[in-house]
């Protein structure tokens, strides 16, 4: 399927694993892999950040096979959770470091136009998430 604002066709990146079993090399058990995830979130670190932290210096491919739970779901029952929505808190970021970008460079059309493409995709995430009901019916993005 080709990207939403761009003539590419797909994304080349590394693929989740089809097996929704634990590999029959991985030696750590799911008690390791939440102890990892809440020192990691202790450490300030955000969920896609742990994944990551999992997969590349442990080499725990997927947390939900190993332990039966996602990064999100182990947050939660600790109580250590941030933000339900790392993508539009991110979107969100995008947006401000270009609209400072523009204070400085006001005739930069390239990045007016990225502007709006990253503003149209805060909107259409934030419908999905009232929709999900993850945030609150009357959220409006209030460009600051």
């Amino acid at each position: 399927m080709a990207r939403l604002y761009s003539h590419r066709r797909g994304r080349s990146s590394s693929k989740r694993p089809i097996s929704k079993k634990p590999p029959s090399w991985l030696r750590v058990t799911g008690e390791d892999v939440v102890a990892l995830v809440i020192k990691a979130a202790k450490e300030g670190k955000n969920k896609s950040a742990i994944g990551t932290i999992l997969r590349d210096q442990h080499g725990i491919p997927l947390t939900k096979a190993v332990t039966g739970k996602t990064i999100s779901q182990i947050l939660r029952e600790e109580k250590l959770e941030a933000s339900r929505t790392e993508d539009l808190d991110n979107l969100i970021e995008r947006a401000r470091i270009i609209r400072e970008h523009l204070a400085r460079q006001k005739h930069d059309k390239l990045e007016r136009h990225s502007l709006q493409l990253v503003e149209s995709k805060v909107r259409r995430l934030g419908r999905y998430y009232m929709r999900k009901g993850v945030l609150p019916p009357r959220w409006r993005y209030v460009p600051r």
